[in-house]
């Protein structure tokens, strides 16, 4: 059996560039495309950053049992994990790693207690601030909604079985390797 890992942190700490770092390194890694019920930004690519899916599909996954865990977030919009890509991954043996918010943590932890649970977390407030600003892919109050969630999930920093702190990329990636690949 693989590892199946669970990240999740504030808006703007820096999971993607974790992420994307991680497998540039490790591409035997698998990392779950999570669906979702927002627009695509752009550049973002249906079926390699997000499955976009109406609500009506969203609705459909749902009640069949298709998803792991699902929330709304920053009280908006809906994302989930299909639920059998992550068995099959975990099945055969491949690290396995789930990117989601809080309220999934919180169900995985219920269905998967298993998992390994990693909070990524900010240097400090005032860096996440500056990050979210820095992205200029937020609307003011997109960022208020953000910040609102993000000060919610970093009180919740303990539910974690580790934290890694953003402050620099490259230990934050080396700390982050390790976790994910240890099981092998």
């Amino acid at each position: 059996m693989g590892r199946l890992v669970v990240l999740a942190g504030p808006t703007a700490v820096g999971k993607g560039t974790l992420l994307k770092a991680l497998l540039e390194r490790h591409p035997e890694v698998w990392v779950s495309v999570s669906a979702t019920t927002r627009p695509a930004r752009p550049g973002e690519r249906d079926g390699e950053d997000y499955h976009f899916v109406s609500d009506e599909r969203f609705d459909a996954l749902v009640s069949d049992d298709g998803l792991l865990e699902w929330a709304t977030v920053h009280g908006k919009h809906r994302y989930g994990t299909p639920r059998q890509p992550v068995l099959d991954a975990v099945a055969a043996g491949r690290p396995a790693v789930l990117e989601i918010d809080l309220d999934g943590v919180r169900q995985v932890r219920t269905t998967m207690p298993e998992a390994h649970f990693v909070f990524v977390a900010p240097p400090s407030w005032e860096e996440l601030v500056r990050r979210l600003e820095g992205r200029g892919t937020e609307s003011e109050a997109e960022r208020e909604r953000r910040l609102t969630t993000a000060r919610q999930e970093m009180a919740a920093i303990n539910e974690f079985d580790e934290v890694v702190v953003n402050d620099d990329l490259d230990a934050a990636l080396e700390r982050l390797e390790g976790i994910v690949l240890e099981a092998r």
